[in-house]
């Protein structure tokens, strides 16, 4: 594989790494330590745990800024990385002194966790030159193995100081400056400091420059190496012993008979990274392009490629129009400045009398006509998810003591492409509420078996689920969506997820008086009300993420 490249514009290799893999580092945000951390609940015992393997941390990095000196060529970065190690030794001296300003007493013994052990294992063992896949004989004594090595030790550091600035700027966001009792917030402040900052950052720009002189595998075995100290640290991080109740990850077992999660979801660019009507549409154009070409009969009048593509486009073009003009026209000029359910319902009421209209003018104009199954479902097969979407439901539907079902609920036409795209691989099939397209033979007929159409039907659907679960046990509903269609499946579950939030579902949400609130913050609420006795419920708010990947770990953890 062709080496990390850089181009004029995107900065050197230790910004984009971090870029790639930030979607991981947003995973740490879940984990109880951190939630907990955020809230100010954090016991101060499981704080003061993490703190105290600090000082094998600092030991390392000394050791591995030792070799990398020994390792560099160049004077000014001998002297770059002698700074960074005083740096280190300086902290080292003053770790008492430091957490005693921050309000606390480190324990007089400690032990060196295994996660602990890790990292610094990696670290030391790749700062001396044993890296996997590469090959140094004899002594080291070339500029260019030296400059490389010295990179090498650097790309396992730099991840670990830029996760923790991340980190503690996301805590810092969320903390309430009014009420000023999280007891941690001197240390969260330590670690926002310009000092920390510049220190990262001269981490990262050291690494850039030792990086220019690499080749392209030589850049490949950078960016493995940072990206396995980062996946270590949020190893370290999601091991931290807690002890006492948290509201993440779902999956963490609370009673011994494990937990029950009902999960819901939206189909349509919240699965899929594709609409499933324009696939539907593709698939229709090139049956029809096929056919162009073949003079054998078919079930149905033929239709030219070019015909079809048209009808498709003012299909489309028509309903995005009217779309846009049926929203608008249910947006209140003014907000209401309160929760309004029941004014949600009467204008999503309208909204699905629209959608009911739009499905029965594509069956009207016989665009669904002549499909045939087996080109639906190799569609389907073929379909791209988002990134991380349909491993999360094959961990859901895995994972011991996580008692689950996953139902998908969508306006899709066809429930066969739906089902076809899940069952691909090793995922198994999934509950799928959707509409059918029915067959004449192995051909669509051109008709709509219509089940669900509207924001009501998806609401009936997710409705008769729940009643059918047992009513004597526990069950935590999570439904997932990006839709004006999802609003009241989101509303209705217990946790209510938002992904790739629009600008369009945020103002008519907001309209009717809907919060939305990232997943991290409100996580850290509900943290702090299970501390104070009781979750409180929370009508009207709706929690937002950018990927799978926060949902995964709200889910399952790490």
């Amino acid at each position: 594989m062709e080496g990390f490249q850089a181009t004029p514009d995107d900065g050197g290799i230790a910004k984009r790494l971090w870029v790639k893999f930030k979607n991981e580092s947003l995973c740490a945000l879940y984990t109880p330590f951190i939630v907990c951390l955020a809230s100010g609940t954090l016991d101060s015992k499981s704080f003061l745990h993490c703190i105290s393997q600090d000082v094998y941390f600092l030991q390392a990095f000394a050791q591995a800024y030792e070799l990398a000196e020994d390792f560099a060529d160049d004077d000014e970065d001998k002297e770059a990385i002698r700074d960074l190690r005083k740096r280190v030794l300086r902290k080292l001296k003053d770790q008492d002194d430091l957490v005693r300003e921050w309000g606390f007493e480190l324990p007089n013994n400690s032990t060196c966790d295994s996660a602990t052990v890790r990292y610094t294992d990696f670290l030391l063992a790749t700062a001396a030159g044993k890296v996997e896949g590469e090959k140094f004989t004899g002594k080291i004594v070339t500029p260019f193995e030296k400059t490389r090595l010295a990179a090498y030790a650097l790309s396992v550091i730099a991840p670990c100081m830029r996760l923790y600035s991340f980190l503690s700027k996301e805590i810092k966001s969320v903390l309430v400056p009014e009420e000023n009792n999280n007891i941690y917030e001197r240390w969260i402040d330590c670690l926002c400091s310009e000092s920390f900052e510049a220190y990262a950052s001269r981490i990262e720009d050291l690494l850039d420059k030792l990086s220019v002189c690499l080749t392209g595998e030589e850049l490949d075995v950078v960016e493995r190496l940072y990206h396995q100290a980062m996946k270590l640290e949020l190893e370290f991080i999601s091991a931290q012993p807690i002890t006492q109740s948290t509201v993440t990850p779902i999956s963490q077992v609370q009673e011994p008979a494990g937990c029950n999660l009902t999960m819901f979801c939206d189909f349509d660019m919240t699965c899929s990274a594709v609409d499933s009507s324009a696939l539907l549409a593709d698939v229709a154009i090139i049956a029809a392009a096929k056919s162009d070409l073949d003079d054998c009969e078919t079930l149905y009048p033929r239709v030219s490629a070019a015909d079809l593509r048209a009808t498709w486009s003012n299909l489309s073009s028509k309903y995005i129009e009217e779309y846009e003009q049926c929203i608008e026209s249910i947006i209140p000029s003014e907000a209401v400045g309160r929760f309004d359910y029941e004014g949600l319902c009467k204008a999503l009421e309208q909204l699905s009398d629209f959608e009911r209209s739009a499905n029965d003018m594509v069956v009207r104009s016989g665009v669904l006509r002549g499909l045939s199954q087996e080109d639906i479902k190799r569609a389907g097969e073929r379909l791209i998810f988002q990134n991380g979407c349909k491993n999360i439901f094959q961990e859901i539907l895995g994972t011991e003591n996580l008692h689950a079902d996953v139902h998908v609920l969508s306006y899709c036409w066809s429930g066969d492409l739906i089902r076809s795209a899940f069952s691909s691989g090793v995922l198994p099939v999934l509950n799928v509420h959707s509409n059918e397209l029915p067959y004449e033979g192995s051909v669509t007929t051109g008709d709509m078996i219509k089940k669900m159409e509207s924001p009501m039907d998806k609401l009936q659907a997710f409705n008769d689920i729940l009643k059918s679960r047992e009513s004597n046990s526990k069950h935590t509903t999570v439904y997932v969506g990006g839709s004006v269609g999802d609003l009241l499946c989101l509303l209705n579950a217990d946790v209510g997820i938002v992904i790739g939030l629009s600008a369009g579902l945020r103002r008519l949400g907001e309209q009717f008086g809907i919060s939305f609130v990232p997943l991290f913050s409100g996580l850290v609420t509900k943290q702090r009300e299970l501390a104070e006795g009781g979750l409180k419920g929370m009508s009207g708010i709706l929690y937002t993420v950018s990927s799978w990947s926060e949902i995964h770990a709200f889910i399952l953890g790490l």
